[in-house]
């Protein structure tokens, strides 16, 4: 009897975790490294997303290159953050700074632009197509 309640116990408890996970946990993620060397300094990509999945677009750069993201997009609240990797607080925040952004890197190392949708589209499961141009000059 005991084991049987225990069973039970488990099986109530693990039912329980899986419906307690957050929803934007099961949101997919697109992860594609980008390579922009002096051959080739610059990257367009199309693509989609629902609700609130994103876009993850990785480069690696030197401190002083200057790197220029754009994104051009069909849904108004559709942007890019860009992140340095190792450090907490982002680079660019496109909600606040629009969608073009152009500077020099502060230091070497690998930087990530995030594409999104804002809260309110993601939660309507909004869809948004965009074009992301990226380039990384001396």
């Amino acid at each position: 009897m005991l084991r049987r309640h225990l069973s039970l116990c488990h099986g109530l408890l693990l039912a329980a975790l899986v419906f307690a996970t957050p929803a934007w946990s099961a949101d997919p993620v697109h992860k594609e490294k980008v390579e922009l060397t002096a051959g080739k300094a610059a990257y367009s990509v199309k693509g989609k997303i629902k609700g609130y999945a994103t876009a993850e677009y990785t480069l690696t750069g030197k401190a002083g290159q200057t790197l220029s993201v754009k994104l051009k997009t069909n849904q108004a609240s559709n942007y890019f953050n860009i992140r340095q990797a190792g450090q907490e607080e982002a680079l660019f925040i496109g909600s606040t700074s629009g969608n073009s952004y152009q500077a020099k890197l502060p230091a070497d190392g690998e930087y990530t632009v995030q594409v999104y949708l804002m809260r309110n589209a993601a939660r309507r499961n909004a869809v948004a197509s965009y074009s992301l141009e990226m380039g990384l000059r001396d």
